[in-house]
């Protein structure tokens, strides 16, 4: 413990030569709603937008003399990487998936220049780190894993090293995203038993608590890529060495869509641009609010690589998790008169976003897919009773995802 702790402020210390630390602000929004004390740790402000630089820097200053690196990454590693072989004059082969928002791919080409060449393979991260590995077997260089090495883990604990600093002593909590396992590791391990970490991880990625439910690292049977910074389908080895003491409860696995409200109430608020798993550790808060009130809490936030055309969706699944947007379809009477009577069933606050007739399904009925956004959540029941009151017959396939997936 002792020793790596030394290590991980020597490594802190050796980055400032790269970068200044990221700031660690008081949000008094946050601290407001939960009657806390709470700090964001802004890794989205690093000069990558994330904390992997830290990794990157850590790993490659320990191979002097190593001309090439490989990496596989579904985006941020990939950028520190990047970042690191331009500062360091080195060559580096990245691997991503294919899938990887097209914003993360553009700005590891601007930070690697000349000096990184990028392949895109693999529709799931686990898929494009085979094939890295593979490659790098094949043709040589050092692979640096993203999460699954100790000196990465050391240069993530750098982190941990600043808040600290920062802070000029302990927070009571530290909120920290889960991926494969790297930053979570080595904050945790820093801090040890004198401060209190919660670990968060999205519903379609929670390979951490998996794997502390089997007592290995098991590889999840689905991943949903949405939060592409934490889709990883099985904790590194040597990450969960490190957090597989701590309790399965301290876990927080959120939904992908909650995730999102978080996302733009934190872009129309505050005006920050946070990625899915950068906003990860600030909407889990709102699981622990009992026990923090009056507590100081870090809230790591990750990252902010965010590609603004995946904001339709975000805003989209926003709704749709609290409440206030539902789609429904309708089956509605092929006779003069029945599209007003169901216009003017809607209330003041009720609006049609989406209005689509689907086909008729029989000689005197059409199905009618509809889209309603509306102020409050409760104004739904209003309008499902004088739907029902009417008549009308309509299915409710906001929480059907096999079905919204094709019709929405």
């Amino acid at each position: 413990m002792t020793d790596f702790m030394t290590r991980a402020r020597a490594a802190e210390q050796a980055m400032r030569t790269v970068f200044p630390p990221t700031p660690l602000q008081r949000n008094a929004h946050l601290s407001d709603r939960y009657g806390a004390d709470i700090w964001l740790k802004r890794e989205d402000l690093s000069p990558v937008r994330s904390y992997k630089i830290r990794g990157a820097f850590n790993a490659m200053r320990k191979q002097q003399g190593q001309e090439l690196f490989v990496c596989a990454s579904a985006g941020n590693h990939a950028q520190g990487v990047a970042y690191m072989c331009k500062h360091l004059g080195v060559k580096g082969v990245i691997f991503m998936p294919v899938t990887t928002p097209q914003q993360k791919i553009q700005k590891t080409r601007i930070f690697g220049g000349d000096n990184i060449e990028i392949h895109l393979i693999g529709d799931y991260f686990d898929d494009t780190l085979a094939a890295a590995q593979a490659w790098c077997a094949q043709q040589g260089g050092h692979f640096l894993s993203p999460f699954d090495d100790e000196d990465v883990i050391e240069g993530q604990a750098s982190l941990a090293v600043e808040i600290e600093a920062q802070l000029g002593g302990l927070p009571d909590h530290v909120i920290l995203p889960v991926g494969g396992g790297g930053m979570s590791s080595g904050v945790a391990t820093w801090f040890g038993d004198r401060t209190h970490c919660l670990f968060v991880e999205p519903k379609g990625g929670a390979c951490l608590h998996a794997a502390m439910a089997a007592g290995h690292p098991v590889a999840l049977d689905h991943i949903d890529n949405f939060v592409d910074g934490a889709a990883v389908g099985k904790i590194g080895a040597k990450p969960f060495e490190l957090l597989k003491d701590r309790h399965l409860s301290d876990v927080h696995v959120l939904s992908e869509d909650r995730i999102c409200t978080t996302m733009i109430e934190m872009l129309n608020v505050e005006g920050i641009v946070l990625e899915p798993a950068g906003a990860l550790a600030i909407e889990a808060l709102g699981d622990i609010q009992s026990f923090i009130r009056n507590k100081t809490v870090v809230c790591v936030t990750s990252g902010g690589n965010f590609d603004f055309e995946r904001l339709p969706e975000v805003k989209e699944r926003a709704q749709r998790y609290s409440g206030v947007k539902k789609y429904f379809i309708l089956r509605l009477p092929q006779r003069p008169g029945a599209l007003k009577e169901f216009l003017g069933i809607l209330g003041p606050e009720d609006d049609i976003a989406r209005f689509e007739y689907m086909k008729k399904s029989a000689r005197n009925f059409g199905s009618v897919l509809i889209g309603i956004e509306t102020r409050k959540p409760e104004n739904f029941a209003r309008l499902f009773a004088h739907l029902d009151e009417a008549g009308f017959t309509y299915t409710d396939i906001t929480e059907d995802e096999t079905l919204a997936q094709f019709v929405i």
